[in-house]
């Protein structure tokens, strides 16, 4: 067989050596590069990591008869639930066990078990159950604050009792806090199809990492119309630890009600200034009474945030931790003011009240 001279020699065959190379690792690109195409079409990767995760809650209460005051009857409630950890723990909404005098936690597996309530917090709509059980598979977290406006979100859930569902949507939007459903709103908005039962289920992102708690839909009929919320899950995390470790959520406390300031309503009532927040009322022998903060006031700085709109206030000063001082910056007329408040633990009834 005839050889070139010129292909025998060493720079000559590095060279084809490289190009043969090039060539195949170009190759096995192409072939992974259509591998993640095909598996983007699919949400299946996602769903399976998820599904052991998500659970089924069944809830009983016990009513006396209007017929006989001796004979009860039970009521069964539908929801979801998310296990969190494996040692037990479940995220869910406080609504789906609200009243309850039993909780069942139905598992993808098809085991049953009874669930004990370690807290609730009716401000956010979110409770902690505990099962205990062995080999259970806990949802891995992801992060909500990264989340965009356009990601591929799924929904998981048991939507009317049927068994667990999935549905997939984008993120419509982030920080919806007028909604009026909690005292303390920060909800995800999803147009993944939520409805009765997906309550307390959970909102995942393409790699099945949690993201959210799916909490209510919007409806004028009761069933999806493509507006649903769910609490985010870095929201709920610190929500569950508190209740794990406290019973139920500490939060701080000022003790005053404000609204927002505008041009119009500065002229409207004479204000000295457009910005910040007007008080509107001072709960007596509260720490901002006590700080000396009045009705009429407007407070233009908590600590460094200066940039407040009312529901923002309210979201800072509960995550303030009771006991320490806070500096708060005003102005009562033209005159500025600079004063410090010791933050309290919100009363529990009071946020029962608000809710």
């Amino acid at each position: 067989m005839f050889t070139p001279k010129s292909l025998l020699q060493p720079h000559v065959r590095s060279h084809l050596t490289w190009i043969f190379l090039g060539l195949w690792v170009g190759t096995l690109f192409l072939f992974w590069q259509q591998h993640q195409k095909d598996n983007s079409l699919s949400f299946a990767n996602a769903a399976a990591k998820t599904a052991n995760a998500v659970v089924n809650i069944y809830t009983f209460t016990s009513q006396e008869s209007p017929f006989s005051r001796n004979s009860s009857q039970k009521i069964t409630n539908l929801g979801s639930g998310v296990i969190i950890s494996e040692d037990g723990y479940i995220l869910t909404n406080h609504h789906v066990i609200q009243g309850a005098s039993s909780i069942i936690v139905s598992l993808n597996d098809q085991r049953q078990t009874r669930a004990d309530l370690i807290g609730s917090d009716p401000a956010t709509d979110l409770a902690v159950l505990k099962i205990e059980l062995t080999e259970l598979t806990p949802i891995h977290l992801g992060n909500s604050d990264s989340l965009r406006v356009g990601d591929q979100i799924l929904a998981i859930g048991n939507p009317f009792g049927i068994g667990q569902t999935v549905t997939a949507g984008i993120v419509s939007a982030k920080g919806r806090d007028s909604i009026g459903l909690n005292t303390y709103e920060n909800f995800i908005q999803t147009d993944a199809a939520i409805n009765p039962g997906n309550s307390g289920g959970a909102l995942v992102d393409l790699k099945g990492k949690l993201v959210g708690i799916s909490s209510a839909i919007y409806s004028s009929s009761g069933g999806s119309q493509g507006i649903g919320f769910a609490t985010p899950i870095n929201d709920a995390v610190k929500i569950m630890e508190s209740i794990i470790q406290h019973g139920s959520v500490v939060r701080g406390y000022l003790g005053l009600q404000v609204q927002e300031n505008s041009p119009q309503v500065a002229i409207a009532l004479n204000l000295a200034s457009e910005e910040g927040l007007i008080v509107t009322s001072v709960t007596p022998q509260s720490p901002a009474f006590k700080a000396g903060i009045r009705p009429g006031d407007i407070l233009t700085a908590i600590e460094k945030h200066t940039d407040l709109s009312a529901h923002r206030a309210q979201q800072l000063v509960s995550q303030l931790t009771p006991g320490e001082n806070v500096t708060i910056k005003g102005l009562r007329g033209t005159q500025s003011f600079i004063t410090k408040a010791l933050v309290e633990q919100l009363p529990a009834m009071q946020a029962v009240d608000n809710n």
